[in-house]
Parts: structure tokens; sequence; C-alpha cells
């Protein structure tokens, strides 16, 4: 059987990571949690500068899967597991929404079919998402009689504001890519998955193209904004600021705007691995 999940370490610094269990419309079962998982692990600590996420198939992912004994699902595996033990498995395996939120790379969804659930969870914790006209989204949890998990409670009143958030969560009604468009879930819609495809990689070449440095300080900034108050949140700017303006990319942009020419940077590996959690 094909790996769950697969992964593409393409050129220019570009990870494709790839839902890969069509057939089960890439539910969040075990096994694609696993391999979802270990795929973020590796590539955090890889010199990738941004990571694609997207699916095979006409979906993207129905969240958790039903029939997979509670793994994923928010059951408590069907009474046969006690509740306390049910709800150690389940974070344990929200960790991977945590994990692609948080990892150094720039990460971009590509959300080539329906995405509801777990799933809808996911595609918020990429930086950025994009998806085809066809593309359904509903928040769903309600509809099964769930209160919802994998993080679609922080994540998406950050991604639309707290009342669209109320609004998707508990009404639960299914809306389409130029609503996702309109209400800032998405930022482009795509009349197909060739189409989608060709403009999530484009926009990942473009993000791979800029200083590497700069935007994992960008990146570390906009988490610490979610959690930080305004006095620290600057105290961070200030810190990261600083230290990019001192990295030899810094001075590379510099030169290739007043050469007018195409920036040559060093990105990440000159840095130490202390100095990239410093950043």
């Amino acid at each position: 059987m094909a790996p769950a999940v697969l992964v593409d370490v393409g050129s220019a610094g570009v990870t494709t990571i790839t839902l890969n269990r069509p057939a089960n419309l890439n539910a969040l079962d075990s096994e694609v949690l696993a391999g979802l998982l270990d795929a973020v692990d590796m590539i955090s600590q890889t010199d990738a500068r941004v990571v694609v996420l997207t699916a095979n198939g006409p979906v993207f992912c129905p969240g958790g899967s039903l029939t997979d004994g509670g793994a994923s699902s928010g059951f408590s595996d069907g009474g046969t597991l006690p509740l306390e033990a049910a709800i150690r498995k389940l974070r344990f395996s929200m960790t991977v929404a945590q994990r692609l939120h948080e990892m150094p790379q720039i990460t971009v969804c590509a959300i080539n079919g329906g995405c509801a659930g777990a799933g809808l969870s996911l595609a918020c914790a990429c930086d950025l998402r994009y998806a085809t006209a066809g593309a359904k989204f509903a928040t769903a949890f309600v509809a099964v009689g769930l209160s919802g998990d994998f993080g679609y409670s922080y994540l998406l009143p950050r991604i639309v504001g707290g009342a669209k958030a109320r609004e998707l969560c508990l009404l639960g009604a299914k809306f389409g890519a130029d609503e996702a468009l309109a209400m800032g879930l998405v930022s482009g819609v795509e009349r197909d998955a060739s189409a989608l495809r060709t403009r999530a990689h484009a926009v990942a070449a473009q993000l791979a193209a800029q200083a590497p440095v700069a935007l994992l300080a960008m990146k570390r900034n906009l988490l610490d904004g979610e959690r930080l108050s305004l006095s620290e949140a600057l105290d961070c700017e200030a810190a990261r600021h600083a230290q990019c303006g001192a990295h030899v990319d810094a001075r590379e942009a510099g030169l290739a705007f007043l050469q007018k020419r195409p920036a040559r940077f060093a990105g990440l590996r000159p840095l130490e691995r202390w100095e990239r959690s410093r950043l």
C-alpha cells in the first residue's frame, strides 16, 4: 500500500506534503495522522523554506475518521477506553495541528476539494490558504454532536474574526470557496486542482525567494503576537529586527536592490542551531 502521506522535497527550498488516502477521502485516521506528524517534524529540521500542504483526490480532508476507533474523531473509542485515556489519546493526535502551526517554515495550504472538521482546523493551522472553485467548507462538528478539535477554537477566530467564527461553528452551515475568499479564510480561488497546484507553488516559490532568516523571524513575530502583550511583542520585534539587520542576507538584499539584480541569499545555513532558536 502507498504511504498515507507523501513528502516531495522539491527545488528552490519548497517541500510538498500530500495526504494520500483519496479512497478514504483523506480522513484523519491514525495512519494519516502519524504520517503527517512525522512529515512535519522531519521537515522542521531541514533547510526547507516553504511547505505546501495538499491532498490527492477530489477531497482535501473531511476531518477525523469515524471508522478508526476514535483515534482522531473525538469519540472515546466507542466507549472502549476510559474517558481520561481517550482525552490523552486525542490530545496527542491534535499535536500535529500545533506542530504545523508553529513549524519554522512558511506553510501554504492548497485545498483541492471538501474541507471540514479537523481538516478545516489543519488548513487554518497553515500561514496561507488557497482553494479550488468547487471546494466546500464546514466546521461540521455540531452536526455530529461534537464540540470540535485540532485547534479550530484558537485558529479560526484569528483568521475570520470572533463573530464569524461563532456563526460558522454554532450554525455549522456549509459554504463555498467564494464565501471563504470573502471572509478571508482563503487568499485565492482557482478553477481546478491543476490551477490550484500552479498557484500554490508559485506563491511558495515567491516566498522561498525571500530572505529565509527574515521569513523565520517574521513568522515567529506573528506567532508571538498571538499570545504576548504589546510591550512584549515590541521587545521580540526589536530583537529579531536587529538580528536580521546584522545578517549577511540584509546586506545582500540592499546590494541587490541597488544593483537591480535578484538577491542571492545565504539562508539559514550560516546560523548555528542556538542562533535559530533565538530568532
